[in-house]
């Protein structure tokens, strides 16, 4: 065995370890914690800012992209996020020991089911420093233990955010290893995660693009909670408020280009695309946005650039977005079905009973009306953070929070009973 596989099989036993004693950790010992990390991060943020900056630097002369360089970037302001999304967290009801379903049979046993937490949680993740914070912190609150993979690209922005995790959690009594950091860049230190760590790793959740989740559903021996490409639309119906569908498009796409909810392709009914689709375009346009249109669009907008086929099923993380014209809100909701990555749609309408069509036609993780895709986010959910966004069907769908990160036992009392 190499002198990695013994380290990450420690690191999977010490989580074991530590994941029993979060189970019985009471409500107050765990938000203790976050708290402590929450000072700990606005006390130390110079020293984060400091190392993120040249993090940033390095991914900028090594040509990452500017969506991928936003992603790794912090400042003030975002450690004020971070920091804001610990102390929500804090502010939710616990979970753990909550009665989910009680019962009772006619021989008088009494059944009830209740939340516990999953046991350790193994989070793989690619350029988000907040990411570290968010999963760390939504693990523990959930009574779980977490080991933390993020990109080799922020490692020490990482690494400082988890010293004040760890050290909050250490002052608040709780195990250290109950957030552990794998400090390595060697990707053999994903394989050995993904390989279980001695049956020590409950479930695992990537975190990034194409290829890494591709890579965790592929290999991982453990239980995968998949967040994927976040292909998101906005259709805009023929009955739309022009100014609302305005000013949702230009946010669903704009407000940042590079993170999962942002809009990257924009559908508009046909029977209404005089109306509608240069009001919207010249929006788009004048906030910095490429058009990329189908043949249907060009006929009536010769200046806008052709989309190709596989624009449709791109998720650029950038100021550029698919357009096309569809057949009403069932030829949209055919197009999201083919195109789509069962993320997040949205439809503008004044129309209710065309809302409810859409809404039940649509199979994605979350579906809006009359809102911007940039809700999809677990703080606006009300959450106080996410892991990430599910679209899968099991165990959770959409922001994966605190109750996300928890499943549940059966306890049965009973006065004597034996079964016949």
């Amino acid at each position: 065995m190499t002198g990695l596989a013994k380290t990450m099989n420690a690191m999977g036993a010490a989580a074991k370890e530590a994941a029993r004693a979060m189970g019985a950790a009471t409500a107050s010992a765990k938000n203790a914690a976050l708290e402590n990390a929450a000072k700990n991060i606005d006390a130390r943020r110079s020293d984060i800012l400091r190392v993120n900056r040249d993090e940033v630097e390095n991914a900028k002369a090594a040509d990452k992209t500017g969506a991928f360089v936003d992603r790794m970037a912090l400042d003030d302001a975002r450690i004020d996020g971070v920091c804001k999304a610990l102390r929500d967290i804090v502010k939710l009801d616990d979970p753990i020991g909550k009665p989910l379903r009680n019962w009772t049979q006619p021989n008088g046993l009494s059944f009830e089911r209740i939340a516990v937490p999953i046991g350790v949680v193994a989070v793989i993740y690619e350029s988000r420093p907040n990411v570290t914070v968010d999963a760390a912190a939504i693990a523990l609150k959930a009574g779980n233990a977490v080991i933390l993979r993020g990109g080799s690209e922020c490692i020490g922005t990482n690494s400082a955010l988890h010293a004040c995790l760890r050290d909050g959690c250490v002052a608040a009594g709780l195990p250290e290893t109950a957030a552990q950091f794998v400090v390595t860049t060697d990707r053999a230190a994903v394989g050995a995660l993904l390989g279980g760590l001695n049956g020590a790793v409950d479930l695992v959740i990537p975190r990034g693009g194409k290829s890494l989740v591709a890579r965790v559903q592929s290999d991982a021996r453990a239980p995968v909670l998949s967040h994927l490409d976040g292909v998101c639309h906005v259709y805009v119906d023929r009955e739309a408020n022009p100014e609302k569908a305005v000013a949702i498009a230009v946010n669903s796409k704009m407000r940042r280009t590079g993170i999962c909810g942002a809009a990257e392709t924009l559908l508009i009914d046909k029977a209404a695309i005089d109306r509608l689709w240069p009001p919207i375009a010249n929006a788009l346009k004048e906030s910095g946005c490429e058009l990329r249109v189908d043949d249907h669009i060009r006929a009536i907008d010769s200046d806008a650039k052709a989309a190709s086929e596989e624009d449709f099923y791109t998720e650029y993380l950038d100021a550029v977005i698919s357009v096309a014209a569809v057949d009403g809100a069932a030829g949209a909701a055919a197009h999201i079905a083919k195109y789509g990555s069962g993320h997040t749609d949205a439809i503008v309408t004044e129309n209710d009973e065309t809302a409810r069509a859409f809404i039940a036609a649509v199979d994605s993780a979350i579906v809006l009306h009359n809102a911007s895709t940039q809700f999809a986010d677990g703080g606006e959910f009300g959450l106080g953070a996410e892991i990430g966004i599910a679209t899968g069907r099991l165990h959770a769908r959409g922001p994966v929070g605190v109750e996300e990160l928890t499943t549940y036992k059966n306890v049965v009392r009973g006065a004597g009973q034996i079964r016949p």
